[in-house]
């Protein structure tokens, strides 16, 4: 069974985004919880720079009530 090559995500080089948690994931849901891990966050005022993909927006919607987006 051939390997089959997985499509590379499009990116344009060099955009990215700083995300800022400043509120509390106490009281939230596990899934909530998992997408503030899976964005590296997880304590309140930590941030993160990160790549902006549509996966990235995407989790940073879910949980837009505890997060800030500084810069695009």
């Amino acid at each position: 069974m051939p390997n089959k090559k997985i499509p590379a995500i499009k990116t344009v080089q060099g955009k990215m985004l700083r995300v800022k948690q400043f509120a509390s994931g106490i009281g939230c849901g596990e899934k909530q919880q998992a997408t503030l891990r899976g964005l590296g966050l997880g304590r309140v005022n930590r941030e993160r720079e990160l790549v902006d993909t549509c996966e990235v927006r995407g989790m940073v919607a879910k949980v837009a009530h505890l997060v800030k987006v500084i810069g695009e």
